[in-house]
């Protein structure tokens, strides 16, 4: 059997590095937990949220997922929004999807791989709800990228749409939702220019953010 000593010993090097640079951070992080924000992410291991925005441990509430999907039924997800917004009361919740994401080809492909296709049947929905937007974007990387994109934009108005989310805009609890997308190959976060904040102009910004990609984009920038 492989033993896992290298990781432990990893971890105490970690953690002295840690207390060495700031003698009371354990301490600090053991008092209390107040991020500002809500990362809904894929579960990919290229994708490790905190160092992503540069965040320290404590700065940044994460839920992640096969290809970030929210759903109204999934408790689990459901469960992390509510204590978020309830209890730690961040004022910002991000769906982060990325480019290339495994669930996302599968999705669009129809591959086949057991129980998780059930899950991504959620995103082949988005699939067939966009599909000519999908299928202009070019070839299959590039429909993977913008199906990726959609998926967001999907998401991120099923955060809005949660009773969880309603009742906070509705108490006037500072709170905005977005959706970004991160690039595997460059590191960068592109915004898709989804941030809402109330229930009034929420499907608006929604609709403007899936027209926004089918604009051409301008190779000279």
């Amino acid at each position: 059997m492989e033993s896992l000593k290298h990781l432990l010993e990893k971890n105490r090097q970690w953690a002295a590095e840690r207390t060495a640079q700031q003698s009371d951070f354990f301490q600090r992080l053991a008092n209390i937990q107040k991020p500002q924000y809500l990362w809904i992410g894929c579960a990919d291991s290229r994708v490790p949220a905190n160092e992503i925005v540069a965040l320290d441990p404590g700065e940044l509430f994460v839920h992640r997922n096969v290809a970030n999907v929210v759903v109204h039924t999934d408790l689990n997800c459901l469960s992390v929004i509510q204590f978020a917004v309830d209890v730690l009361k961040v004022e910002h919740i991000m769906v982060v999807g990325h480019y290339g994401c495994g669930g996302v080809r599968s999705a669009l492909l129809n591959s086949r791989h057991g129980l998780i296709d059930n899950w991504l049947r959620h995103i082949q929905d988005v699939n067939q709800k966009y599909r000519s937007i999908v299928q202009a974007a070019g070839n299959v990387e590039q429909q993977v990228d913008r199906l990726c994109e959609l998926n967001v934009i999907e998401q991120a108005l099923n955060v809005c749409e949660t009773t969880i989310v309603q009742d906070a805009w509705a108490r006037k609890q500072p709170l905005q939702v977005h959706g970004w997308v991160y690039g595997l190959k460059d590191g960068i976060i592109q915004d898709l220019k989804i941030t809402m904040d109330s229930p009034e102009d929420m499907r608006g910004i929604y609709e403007r953010a899936v027209q926004h990609l089918t604009i051409p984009k301008n190779p000279n920038g």
